[in-house]
């Protein structure tokens, strides 16, 4: 599940005529940086969802071959993170599935963070399971950490120095949603819920995470990038 109908306001002027999905950077749409990963790791299909500016974004995604793109139309109404899952769980299943932010990406050592994630995924243990970062490994981001990490992986919300960022990917089992209507609401209350049954658990991403909130974050995210393919070579 990709989520990509956000509004993108802080991306403005830039999103008054594109989605932030499509905003480019070094060379990629952030949609395409995260289509991308899902592909390296052969995912065959993914569900984004749409609202501002759908049109362009279901013309973007209409040619890409793998993954096959599936379109969750919230046209209508936006539906915010959990509401917009929710509403595509029809198309989604019954197994668990990766969640991705359309708007951020990151760079990886392998195995890839993905690859990971899906190696540390335990059902019996873990209701949602999310990419984390550290402070040490972000650019673009400007706010506080969001969760404190055990030596069992479990999670507790935290605003600390020590603290992780979550970094806008993870895997979620379909039965948090039982019950859940298709209104408005974040995926938040779902990671909170988790944490009182202590099934919120993370992974510490080996890379850099990239967050591109605003016009002037576009150059400091593709010098990362640079820098990032430079050490490569």
């Amino acid at each position: 599940m990709v989520l990509a109908a956000g509004l993108g306001k802080r991306m403005r002027p830039i999103t008054d005529t594109i989605p932030k999905p499509l905003v480019p950077v070094a060379g990629k749409t952030l949609l395409d940086w995260g289509l991308n990963a899902l592909q390296a790791e052969g995912v065959e299909r993914a569900v984004v969802n749409v609202h501002y500016l759908a049109d362009l974004i279901e013309a973007h995604v209409a040619s890409r071959q793998s993954p096959r793109i599936t379109i969750s139309d919230e046209r209508t109404e936006l539906l915010d993170s959990a509401g917009g899952i929710v509403n595509a769980l029809p198309q989604l299943g019954e197994k668990p599935f990766y969640i991705l932010n359309a708007d951020t990406f990151w760079l990886d050592q392998q195995p890839s963070s993905l690859s990971r994630l899906a190696g540390l995924w335990d059902e019996a243990r873990m209701d949602i399971l999310l990419m984390l970062a550290s402070m040490d490994d972000v650019t673009g981001h400007s706010g506080s950490t969001d969760f404190l990490i055990d030596g069992e992986g479990q999670l507790a919300r935290a605003k600390d120095p020590a603290g992780l960022v979550y970094a806008g990917a993870g895997i979620v089992h379909p039965r948090i949603f039982a019950g859940a209507e298709a209104t408005p609401h974040s995926l938040n209350a779902y990671f909170d819920r988790a944490i009182t049954d202590g099934r919120l658990h993370g992974m510490v991403m080996r890379g850099r995470w990239i967050t591109v909130g605003t016009p002037d974050a576009i150059a400091p995210a593709e010098a990362t990038v640079a820098a990032w393919r430079q050490q490569a070579q």
